[in-house]
């Protein structure tokens, strides 16, 4: 039997496409010599999750993610399923954990197996989803990030209002320089237009320092003398010279209560307010005299040299 060319180059077509078909599913991770039960995971949000993600068990692969379809009918809901080796039993209440597929990314499905009666093929798993290492770097990060940016704004004021505060010292310096400069200009002109009447000062200083020693020398006997005088003092009665004391203050206590109980002349003018009374009246009556012989001094002289009498004023 002659079989054509074109036959022959079909059917190594066909070969080929059979096995690349199985050699990618493979590549895939698909098990083609053994059976798989499908099971079913709805997500809100599968974060990247696509067919062929690794299906794993306590860090144990033991299937894959077969496809992931959108649930338009459903809110957009995702629709996982999944192809587990049929030798493991996936009891009731399992949860199907979407994770992270480690430090190279991508995502996995990690089961969590449950206590009830062990599920059929095609039935639901619980979806859960974990927080990944991107997730919780960003949940920490943003607050640190926060902080570091309200950081980086307070240092900035603080640097701005330093860089003011340089700006006012460097001023200041600059003005203390020319005050220093200033004041030792003035002091050293002072200094020398002044160094004639130092001098004066200087040989004064030196001649008033020799009087003092000389009257030092003659102040020594002196002292020595009021020392002698002193013993001589201290050497009195002192006693006796108290008891004369006390007695003068008790006659001076009692001259004092007796002016102040207006007894005597002295009393009297210190109490009584008639001496006052009368002298301010005899006061008044004299300026009004001297008043009265300054309009009318004829009232008082009457000086006529043919004998003639000048009548008096009249007293308005």
């Amino acid at each position: 039997m002659n079989i054509s060319k074109e036959a022959k180059v079909g059917i190594l077509a066909l070969v080929s496409f059979v096995i690349l078909y199985l050699g990618f599913n493979f590549l895939k991770g698909s098990d083609l010599f053994s059976s798989t039960n499908k099971y079913l995971v709805v997500y809100d949000n599968v974060d990247g999750l696509v067919a062929s993600n690794p299906v794993m068990l306590n860090g144990l692969s033991i299937g894959r993610v077969k496809s992931v379809d959108l649930m338009q009918d459903k809110q957009n809901k995702l629709l996982v399923v999944l192809e587990i080796n049929n030798k493991i039993s996936v009891p009731g209440r399992t949860e199907a954990i979407l994770a992270d597929g480690g430090l190279l990314g991508g995502k996995m499905i990690n089961l969590r197996m449950g206590s009830g009666k062990p599920l059929a093929d095609g039935d639901t798993l619980i979806p859960v989803k974990d927080v990944g290492i991107s997730e919780l770097l960003k949940t920490k990060a943003l607050p640190v990030m926060s902080n570091a940016d309200s950081l980086l704004t307070s240092l900035r004021t603080v640097t701005l209002k330093f860089k003011d505060t340089g700006e006012y010292l460097n001023a200041v310096l600059k003005n203390s320089d020319k005050t220093i400069t200033g004041l030792n200009g003035s002091v050293t002109g002072l200094i020398s237009e002044n160094r004639s009447n130092l001098a004066g000062i200087t040989g004064n200083m030196k001649n008033l320092t020799a009087s003092l020693v000389e009257t030092e020398k003659g102040l020594k006997p002196l002292l020595g003398k009021f020392n002698t005088m002193a013993d001589s003092l201290n050497a009195l009665r002192l006693g006796q010279t108290l008891n004369e004391t006390k007695k003068t203050v008790a006659t001076l206590n009692k001259i004092l209560a007796g002016l102040e109980a207006g007894q005597g002349t002295t009393g009297k003018l210190l109490k009584d307010d008639s001496l006052y009374v009368n002298l301010t009246k005899a006061m008044t009556d004299l300026d009004k005299l001297l008043i009265d012989f300054r309009l009318a001094p004829k009232r008082y002289v009457n000086i006529s040299v043919f004998g003639k009498k000048t009548p008096p004023p009249v007293v308005k």
